[in-house]
C-alpha cells in the first residue's frame, strides 16, 4: 500500500456505475499501483488492486484495507439491536468464523481487538446500514483482521481493519488482490446473495436477528414472500400475525382451558385462603387437594404461553430490526411503518392546527398507542384476576404503562402488538365458551360456580 501522503491520478473519468469503472494509478518508489473500482447492482464494489515492481530487487507487499468512522454516533441504546463494530472473525485454530459484536464503548476500553484467520469479513452497522470489507476465500490468506479505537474521548476515531499476507514480489513482476467492500442498505436478499455467492461465512447476520435466528430469519422470509403477495407491508403484518396465531392453536386452547378451570374453582380456593389463612402448609395441602380433585394442573397454563414467547419475540424483532418496513406506509395517517405514530391527542390527533411543544410529547399519545393500550386491557379482563391486592394493582396498570412505553416505538410494532391482542381476545372468548358449553354438556361444572 503506498504512503497516505500519495495523491492517485484517475485514468478513468465520471461517475463510478455498473457500466463504467474507475481506475486510479499511482508510482511510488519504483512500484506502479492500479486501483479498479467496479460497482454492481446493489451495493458491492469490487477493488482490484495491482502492483508492478519497476525495481532492480524483490519487495514485500501487503495489501490492507480498513473502515473508519470519525466521532461516536447516537445509537438507539436497545438491548435486541446491535450498533458498532461487526464482523465474521475466527481465532487462529478456529475451523468457522464466529459472529463478533463489538459495541463502541467495549473497543474504547480495549483500544485494540485483533484476530487472525483465511476468511473474513467486518466493517461498522448501524440499525438498517452496514459497511464492510470481505476477503474471497481465493484471495490469500490474511494475516490479521482488527477493531480499533484511537484520538480521544472526545474525539475518538473506530476503525475495522484486515492486513493480507505478505507477497515477494521480484523485480518486473505484477500481482493483483481482489477485495470487496459493501456499503449500503442490510436488505436481507442481497447479504444472501453475496454470501453464498461469494462464499462469505455468516454474512446475512449483519442484520441483527439476535439468538432466535432459527425462528427470526425464516419469519422475516415468510414475512416477505406474504408481502410480494399482498403488496402492504402493513397487511402483511396482520396477515403473518394470523398464521401465527392459528399455528398456536392447540396450545393456546389447552392455555386457555386451563386458564378457564382455574377461574371456576377461584371460589373454592378463596374459601379455602379463609379457611387456613394461619397455616400455609395446610392451605397448600388443600389447594393441592382441590387441584387433584378437579383435575387441574396450574403449570398446564404457563407452558404453552412459554413456548410461544420465543416466537412472538422473534416475530417482534423481525419488524424492528430489517429495513424492508422502512418508509413503507400502512393506511390513513400511518405513512411510515418504522416511525411512530406521528398523531398526538393533546392536538386530537391532528385536527386542531397547533404545534405540540417536544417537552410534552411524553404524555402526547398517538391513536395507534392508545388502540394497543385499549386492546392489551381487554385481553387482560378476560385472563384470571390474582387474588392478592398489590398484583391486582399492577395489572390493573399494565396495560396504561405498556402505552407509555410503545408510545415511541415504530408505528408498524404497535400495530402489531394491537393486532396480537384483539385476536388474543377473541380467541379466547371462543375457547372459553367452547369450555364452558363441554362442561355444561358433561354435567362437571362445580357446585360452587353453578351457585353463581
Amino acid at each position: 500500500t503506498p504512503p497516505r501522503e500519495q495523491h492517485w491520478k484517475p485514468v478513468s473519468f465520471g461517475a463510478l456505475t455498473p457500466n463504467s469503472p474507475v481506475v486510479l494509478e499511482l508510482e511510488h518508489n519504483g512500484i506502479q499501483f492500479r486501483r479498479r473500482f467496479v460497482i454492481d447492482n446493489g451495493y458491492l464494489i469490487r477493488v482490484e488492486d495491482s502492483a508492478r515492481n519497476t525495481q532492480n530487487q524483490p519487495i514485500r507487499l501487503a495489501q490492507y484495507g480498513l473502515i473508519a468512522r470519525h466521532g461516536t454516533p447516537e445509537t438507539l441504546n436497545f438491548y435486541i439491536l446491535h450498533e458498532g463494530l461487526i464482523g465474521a472473525l475466527s481465532e487462529p485454530d478456529g475451523d468457522q468464523p464466529t459472529l463478533r459484536e463489538i459495541d463502541y464503548d467495549d473497543v474504547v476500553d480495549a483500544r485494540l481487538i485483533e484476530f487472525r484467520g483465511a476468511q473474513s469479513w467486518l466493517g461498522i452497522t448501524d440499525k438498517y446500514w452496514l459497511a464492510a470489507l470481505l476477503q474471497p476465500d481465493n484471495q490469500g490468506q490474511i494475516d490479521s483482521q482488527r477493531f480499533a479505537a484511537t484520538g480521544s474521548e472526545s474525539s475518538p476515531r473506530y476503525q475495522a481493519d484486515i492486513t493480507s499476507d505478505w507477497i515477494n514480489l521480484a523485480p518486473q513482476e505484477s500481482v493483483t488482490r481482489t477485495r470487496y467492500l459493501y456499503v449500503g442498505a442490510k436488505e436481507v436478499d442481497k447479504l444472501d446473495r453475496y454470501r453464498e455467492a461469494m462464499n462469505i461465512p455468516l454474512f446475512d447476520r449483519a442484520v441483527d436477528f439476535g439468538w432466535f435466528y432459527f425462528i427470526t430469519k425464516p419469519l422475516f422470509l415468510l414475512l416477505m414472500a406474504i408481502q410480494n403477495y399482498i403488496g402492504n407491508f402493513g397487511l402483511s403484518i396482520l396477515a403473518l400475525t394470523v398464521l401465527v396465531k392459528l399455528t398456536f392453536l392447540p396450545l393456546a386452547y389447552k392455555s386457555y382451558a386451563s386458564m378457564g378451570k382455574m377461574r371456576l374453582v377461584q371460589p373454592e380456593m378463596m374459601e379455602l385462603r379463609d379457611k387456613y389463612k394461619d397455616d400455609k402448609a395446610k392451605l397448600q395441602q388443600e389447594m393441592l387437594a382441590l387441584y387433584k380433585k378437579r383435575k387441574i394442573n396450574p403449570l398446564s397454563g404457563c407452558l404453552p404461553v412459554l413456548l410461544q414467547i420465543p416466537v412472538f419475540f422473534a416475530l417482534y424483532k423481525v419488524l424492528f430490526v430489517t429495513i424492508e418496513m422502512r418508509h413503507t406506509p400502512f393506511f390513513g395517517w400511518i405513512q411510515d411503518l418504522s416511525a411512530p405514530d406521528p398523531t398526538g391527542m393533546l392536538n386530537v390527533f391532528g385536527l386542531l392546527p397547533f404545534e405540540v411543544p417536544a417537552i410534552l410529547n411524553i404524555v402526547n399519545l398517538g391513536a395507534w398507542p392508545i388502540i394497543m393500550g385499549v386492546t392489551m386491557w381487554l385481553q387482560m379482563r378476560l385472563a384470571p384476576q390474582p387474588n392478592d391486592p398489590l398484583q391486582k394493582k399492577i395489572f390493573a396498570w399494565m396495560p396504561v404503562f405498556f402505552t407509555f412505553i410503545l408510545a415511541t416505538f415504530p408505528a408498524g410494532l404497535v400495530i402489531y402488538w394491537a393486532w396480537n391482542n384483539l385476536l388474543s381476545t377473541a380467541q379466547q372468548q371462543l375457547i372459553n365458551a367452547h369450555i364452558a358449553r363441554k362442561t355444561r354438556s358433561s354435567g362437571k361444572t362445580p357446585e360452587r360456580a353453578k351457585s353463581l
